[in-house]
């Protein structure tokens, strides 16, 4: 009898595994005006809304065990640490002015924080900030680090002005981030916060946003959205050359098996689709309104793009390079991730 419990016990969770694996899982939209969208991935369609306690929700997170979502507050200078499978919200935590990019590293939530940053629309190219002789437009961002078992902010990493996108290298040593204001990405030790390198991108163009590792660790690809370029940079973060985008270049990102690299170009309303060795294009596919941040699903057939002024979740099939679907959210998304984690412009596997 006990040999027959313990076999039936072994089928009942081999069973429950075997579902498991078979669901496709959530993606989870933080939303400027509101909570996180939860969109069930076997459906397509969005199915609750996490309330975070907090106002202006930008950059998102997902811990590796999937126990906790994170959102970057924008005008409560905090982040959320919600529990995903309860959608409760666990803590606030208070991290620095004006929060915007999330990235979760090994228990520790890495958030981009812009004192600097007065707001509004940026300058447009060759245009001069209006209080651009303030100190304050030289004050440099940080990076806040929080851990997440202590619950609080541990450290700061300082960075350039208005840092934009975060990234790590392949072996976990180094934090890599791009800085608009003074056109710059900064290398940094990843145990220490000590820079590195700092490399110049206004030979090439302005306000550096996206940034992303190559599966393979070999190489580094940055979006210039006053550039309407991407710039590829070898992985001692050399230049080795520039890629013509559309208009406003946003959020980028390789495919799982890093043969394609996917740009989403904001004002050419394009998702655009590059090969990742020739950087040939290979199509541009018709989006929304105000498109930054996307991501896979986790098995790797659409993308969610989040297009805040189109009011929707874009669906792109990966198959056939189309959008085939838009699920509405009429509470400007501003950025997607998954759980199973998938790669995208804000999160990777």
């Amino acid at each position: 009898m006990k040999k027959t419990n313990m076999l039936l016990g072994l089928f009942l969770g081999l069973l429950s595994a075997s579902v498991s694996a078979g669901e496709r899982g959530n993606a989870y939209v933080s939303n400027q005006d509101g909570g996180i969208t939860v969109i069930d991935l076997d459906t397509l369609e969005a199915t609750g809304n996490i309330d975070i306690q907090a106002k202006s929700p930008r950059g998102i997170g997902v811990t590796e065990d999937g126990k906790y979502l994170i959102t970057a507050n924008k005008d409560d200078d905090n982040i959320s640490v919600i529990d995903r499978a309860s959608g409760q919200l666990v803590k606030h935590i208070k991290v620095g002015k004006n929060p915007e990019f999330v990235r979760v590293h090994k228990g520790l939530v890495f958030v981009s924080t812009e004192p600097s940053s007065k707001g509004g629309p940026p300058p447009k190219p060759g245009e001069v900030a209006k209080e651009d002789d303030d100190d304050d437009e030289k004050i440099p961002a940080r990076i806040a680090v929080v851990d997440l078992k202590k619950g609080k902010k541990i450290r700061e990493i300082v960075g350039g002005p208005e840092t934009e996108g975060i990234e790590f290298s392949k072996d976990g040593k180094k934090l890599i981030i791009t800085n608009e204001a003074d056109n710059t990405i900064t290398v940094h030790n990843l145990a220490t916060g000590k820079l590195i390198k700092s490399v110049s991108t206004k030979a090439y163009g302005d306000r550096p946003r996206g940034i992303k590792v190559s599966p393979d660790g070999s190489y580094y690809v940055s979006t210039l959205e006053y550039g309407n370029k991407f710039i590829v940079l070898d992985k001692n973060f050399k230049v080795t050359r520039t890629v013509e985008t559309g208009q406003s270049p946003y959020g980028i990102s390789f495919d799982r098996s890093g043969d394609r690299i996917y740009v989403a170009s904001s004002k050419e309303k394009a998702m655009q689709v590059y090969d990742a060795k020739t950087f040939e294009k290979i199509k541009d596919i018709p989006t929304g309104n105000r498109c930054w941040h996307f991501s896979f699903t986790p098995d790797d057939k659409q993308i969610l793009l989040a297009c805040g002024k189109s009011d929707a979740v874009v669906v792109i099939d990966i198959e056939k390079l189309e959008k085939t679907n838009a699920i509405a959210d009429k509470e400007m998304p501003w950025g997607v991730i998954t759980y199973p984690k998938s790669m995208g412009s804000l999160d990777k596997p």
